[in-house]
């Protein structure tokens, strides 16, 4: 039997993912236009002066910059969200998390993403938080090297 986060993995390897379970549209088009390796879409989503935090490295500020990060950082990965999208913050700018799973081509890792959108449904921040300890992360080897 194929459990949810495989069915999940299938649709989105088949371009079938519909992320029905994401209802903010805003968040939605980021996972698809990541998994669509459309870069620059996924930075029009951000706001002029948004800002990527990415694991281990400096934010990335500005649309410009944020669609150049992805290109050379993300090309190849998959990215597949959970199918709960918790809304943890309202004011003028609504916070949103999300976890799920990043599958790079030398490994996957469980992740949490927050969000943070303002009233033009525009990204103003995206942090990602990878859910290893640091003992798992430095056991990770290239493909190359298990091979050997």
């Amino acid at each position: 039997m194929i459990d949810n986060f495989e069915a999940k993995i299938l649709d989105l390897e088949s371009n079938n993912f519909d992320g029905k379970e994401i209802n903010e549209a805003t968040i939605l088009r980021y996972f698809t236009s990541l998994n669509a390796q459309e870069f620059e879409a996924t930075a029009s989503l951000f706001a002029e002066d948004g800002v990527l935090y990415p694991p281990f490295e400096e934010a990335i500020i500005g649309k410009d910059a944020i669609a150049t990060y992805l290109r050379n950082e993300a090309k190849g990965m998959k990215f597949f969200p959970n199918d709960n999208i918790e809304q943890v913050q309202e004011s003028e700018n609504i916070q949103y998390q999300v976890t799920g799973k990043v599958e790079t081509p030398l490994f996957g890792v469980n992740v949490n993403w927050t969000f943070e959108l303002n009233s033009h449904s525009e990204i103003l921040s995206a942090k990602i938080k990878l859910l290893a300890k640091l003992e798992e992360l430095l056991k990770l080897e290239p493909a190359a090297a298990k091979k050997r």
